[in-house]
């Protein structure tokens, strides 16, 4: 699977918490395998984000993807609730 990144998941992956990014890269290694692994919680988003799909990092953090074709998929956005906004 290939992954890009937007400028924007770049700069909000920079403000992370350390703990939050060895968290995300433990993920994105489990994400590569399996988008739709279990522990991920990957979910499709609802309203005006419903072409966005999310998965969990932990209980405080996620990220905002979509499929864009084939095995690429976009990284949008990281962190709280808040990036839905």
């Amino acid at each position: 699977m290939e992954i890009e990144y937007s400028p924007k998941f770049v700069r909000q992956f920079k403000k992370l918490p350390k703990e939050a990014k060895e968290s995300a890269v433990k993920c994105e290694k489990l994400f590569r395998v399996n988008p739709f692994d279990p522990k991920l919680e990957t979910h499709k988003l609802h309203g005006t984000m419903k072409e966005y799909w999310a998965f969990s990092i932990s209980y405080n953090y996620r990220i905002g993807f979509t499929f864009v074709e084939g095995d690429l998929v976009r990284f949008h956005a990281i962190g709280s609730h808040n990036i839905y906004k």
